[in-house]
C-alpha cells in the first residue's frame, strides 16, 4: 500500500511540475530536464511514468481539467449570465492554462499531444448546453450553438490573454478591477441584446 501511495505521490509531483513548465513555456519550450528539476526527481523517473513529452502533456492537461471544480464549468441556467460567468472563471482560475493556449497557437505541436480530448469534452459541453437552452426557448433557433460558444470564448478570453491590446484600446489593463467591472457589465449588456426574447 505504501508503494502505491509513493508512486501516486511521485506521479502527482511530475504532473504538477509539468503543468508549471508547459503552461509557462509552451510545449516546444518545455524540457523534461526542467520538469524533473521542478519536481525534485531524477529525469529517468519521468520516463518510468510517461513514454515521452507527448504523453506527459496529454496527462498534464487531463489532470488539470479534472482538477477544475465542477462549479467552474457548469454554466448558469440563464444564457444572459454565461459570458460574464465565463469571463470571471477564466480570469480567476484559468489564466495559466489560457497562456498555454497562446503558446499552442504559435507553435508546431505534434498531433494529439495537447490534451485535445479533455479540452474538447469541456467545450462541446458548452455547445450542448446552448442547444439545450435553445430547446427550452431561451436561445433563438437562428443562432448556431457552436458559433455562440466560439463567440463567448473569444469575448471571455481575448481581453485577458492580450492584456497589452486591451490596455491600448481601453486604457485599462485586464487585471485592473475597473476593467473587470466594465467588461463584465458590457458582457451582460450584449448578452441581454443577443438573448432577449
Amino acid at each position: 500500500m505504501g508503494k502505491i501511495r509513493d508512486a501516486e505521490r511521485t506521479r502527482n509531483k511530475i504532473l504538477n511540475a509539468a503543468k508549471e513548465e508547459f503552461f509557462e513555456k509552451g510545449f516546444s519550450g518545455a524540457r523534461i530536464e526542467s520538469i524533473a528539476k521542478r519536481a525534485s526527481i531524477n529525469k529517468q523517473l519521468i520516463y518510468h511514468y510517461f513514454k515521452g513529452k507527448e504523453e506527459l502533456i496529454n496527462a498534464t492537461i487531463a489532470n488539470f481539467a479534472s482538477s477544475v471544480p465542477k462549479e467552474n464549468l457548469t454554466l448558469p441556467a440563464d444564457p444572459k449570465k454565461i459570458a460574464e460567468f465565463r469571463f470571471k472563471v477564466n480570469n480567476e482560475y484559468l489564466m495559466e492554462f489560457l497562456k498555454f493556449t497562446a503558446w499552442e497557437a504559435v507553435e508546431e505541436i505534434p498531433e494529439n499531444s495537447n490534451g485535445v480530448e479533455s479540452r474538447k469534452k469541456v467545450l462541446q459541453s458548452y455547445v450542448e448546453d446552448m442547444k439545450a437552452k435553445q430547446q427550452k426557448g431561451l436561445v433563438s433557433k437562428d443562432l448556431d450553438p457552436a458559433l455562440i460558444t466560439l463567440m463567448m470564448s473569444s469575448l471571455t478570453v481575448y481581453p485577458l490573454l492580450y492584456g497589452k491590446v486591451t490596455e491600448m484600446i481601453t486604457g485599462l489593463h485586464p487585471e485592473e478591477q475597473e476593467f473587470q467591472e466594465k467588461w463584465g457589465d458590457f458582457l451582460n449588456l450584449i448578452s441581454e441584446k443577443i438573448f432577449s426574447d
